[in-house]
């Protein structure tokens, strides 16, 4: 099986920053896809950024300019530096991978969600 484990959230003001954190282990033999998705009470759960292994972004329009995605291979690890949170940042985020567990395998795993609350 593959687990993540995710880290990094908390209470912070508006304008200040977070980094998130999400590590894979398990039975993997490659990483694919890495990304993050936040759901807010009563809303969708949405994409806020994905990385490919050669370290290619693609972030939300809402996030742009301000969150930054990056990726340890060799720690199997992606993480979400946030800057000039706004209180509508304020949700679960859910790490995701996209992971070969073989060769012929591709599946998809989901961390167990970490808070982000932006607030005065």
């Amino acid at each position: 099986q593959v687990q993540l484990v995710e880290s990094g959230g908390g209470l912070v003001q508006p304008g200040g920053s977070l980094r998130l954190s999400c590590a894979a282990s398990g039975s993997i033999f490659t990483i694919r896809d890495m990304g993050w998705y936040r759901q807010a009470p009563g809303k969708q759960r949405e994409l806020v950024a994905v990385i490919a292994r050669d370290g290619s972004p693609v972030y939300a329009d809402s996030v742009k300019g301000r969150f930054t995605i990056s990726r340890d291979n060799a720690k199997n690890t992606v993480y979400l530096q946030m800057d000039s949170l706004k209180p509508e940042d304020t949700a679960a985020y859910y790490c995701n991978v996209a992971a070969l567990i073989t060769q012929w395998t591709l599946k998809d795993y989901w961390g167990q969600g970490t808070q982000v609350t932006v607030s005065s």
